[in-house]
């Protein structure tokens, strides 16, 4: 809830992580409705938000006025739609999202299609984009996940090594709340831990 997000910004806490658009957009719009949330808490700085679930076109125009980073973009057409939904000028960071295992139930592209759709999602105006994201298959213990976040590192220097125009790998959005520890290690520099620090949906 709202009330949540503000007591965590009191706590310092300036970026926020949603997997719907429409939570979101309402959360944000209660916080502004509700001034004194913040104030109360605090907060001088902005907010940040970074949508790191699902994004169906439909939510591509909302999601593109309300992110300030897109983490889960891994079709063309998801590109193209939210590529024409900025104004000219406009940039939007986003992470190409990676099926590092390779899970039919999951989204993401996959290793061996990423640098197609890297270099095609390169060309289309207003899209910045500055690393992958993936979320390894479950695992009983941390470190069963190190083998997916070292092979999305290595995948993102391979990328990196392509030197496309407009591209950079610098970020890595993995890890939760239970192996975020480890993802680090291996070179995550976003990590999604809202249930160490909300608890349970």
């Amino acid at each position: 809830p709202a009330t949540r997000v503000a007591a965590l910004a009191a706590a310092g806490q300036i970026c926020f992580g949603e997997n719907r658009v429409q939570e979101a957009r309402a959360k944000q719009c209660e916080l502004a409705e509700t001034p004194s949330l913040l104030a109360a808490a605090g907060q001088a700085l902005p907010l940040q938000w970074h949508l790191i679930g699902p994004l169906q076109r439909n939510k591509a125009k909302l999601a593109a006025g309300i992110f300030q980073m897109i983490h889960s973009v891994d079709t063309l057409p998801l590109a193209q739609t939210l590529s024409a939904a900025l104004m000219q000028g406009e940039s939007l960071p986003i992470l190409l999202q990676v099926n590092i295992g390779r899970e039919s139930q999951k989204q993401g592209v996959l290793a061996e299609e990423l640098l197609p759709l890297l270099q095609q999602v390169a060309q289309l105006p207003g899209l910045a984009v500055q690393g992958l994201m993936a979320i390894p298959p479950w695992t009983a213990t941390a470190e069963e996940a190190r083998p997916y976040f070292r092979a999305l590192a290595r995948l993102a220097q391979q990328m990196a090594a392509e030197k496309i125009a407009g591209v950079c790998m610098n970020e890595l959005s993995m890890g939760m709340s239970q192996d975020f520890e480890v993802a680090i290690e291996e070179g995550a520099t976003w990590v999604r831990v809202g249930s160490a620090l909300f608890g349970a949906r």
